[in-house]
């Protein structure tokens, strides 16, 4: 056993060659677990970012166990955690000016680097653990989170002759108080109108919002989005 524990932390050709695998492994453990929700950064994003900070912090030990060089080793890795956030900042979209998503992903990705960069020096106990955390943070927490905090996005349309905050208020009476509502330009061919965003955060079923909305005069187009 304390062969075993030796080869894996000494830096070898089969400590490499177990840490970058394990970095396959962990990178596509958290990698589609993120796919499965529709993110841009799914299966092979992890891999490579995690394989990439793998090698990052494998190269830094190669230089420093076999080129014998004086830097300081985590120097190199330490770019990684800085420079991923702008590969994460890709994943950040906001929509309709207002819901913004992605971030979930792009902190997995980043503390996918921060794993990644740990196999490469070997701390294989704090790796794995933390990959168990990163999963049981995206698959089961954010079940929980979306069960608890679910939203139903709304686009009316509002007949311009009418009294649009009088039929706003009315739209917060019938559907939620606390409904996130912003102003955007019509997209059907009604014509005379002004197109409106409505979150709502307690949901309805369909026929609910259809018999509210339909009951409020001067709304002339509606849809689910």
């Amino acid at each position: 056993m304390s062969v075993i524990i030796k080869t894996l932390t000494d830096f070898n050709a089969i400590s490499i060659l177990v840490r970058l695998l394990l970095a396959v492994i962990v990178g596509g453990l958290i990698g589609s677990e993120r796919g499965k929700h529709g993110s841009a950064a799914g299966l092979r994003t992890h891999i490579l970012v995690c394989i990439g900070s793998a090698m990052t912090a494998l190269t830094g030990l190669y230089a420093s166990n076999t080129l014998h060089a004086s830097d300081d080793i985590l120097r190199l890795a330490a770019q990684v955690i800085s420079g991923i956030g702008f590969l994460g900042a890709g994943m950040i979209i906001v929509k309709n000016g207002n819901v913004v998503t992605g971030l979930t992903t792009a902190a997995g990705m980043w503390a996918t680097a921060a794993i990644g960069i740990a196999l490469g020096f070997g701390f294989y106990v704090g790796a794995l653990v933390a990959t168990v955390a990163c999963f049981f943070t995206t698959a089961v927490l954010t079940r929980m989170e979306r069960k608890r905090k679910e939203t139903t996005h709304i686009y009316i349309e509002i007949d311009l002759t009418k009294k649009i905050n009088d039929i706003l208020d009315k739209v917060r009476t019938e559907l939620d108080m606390d409904a996130l509502i912003e102003t955007v330009a019509p997209k059907s061919n009604v014509g005379n109108t002004v197109g409106v965003y409505v979150t709502v955060s307690n949901l309805r079923t369909v026929e609910e919002i259809k018999n509210h909305i339909d009951g409020i005069d001067g709304i002339v187009f509606w849809v689910l989005e």
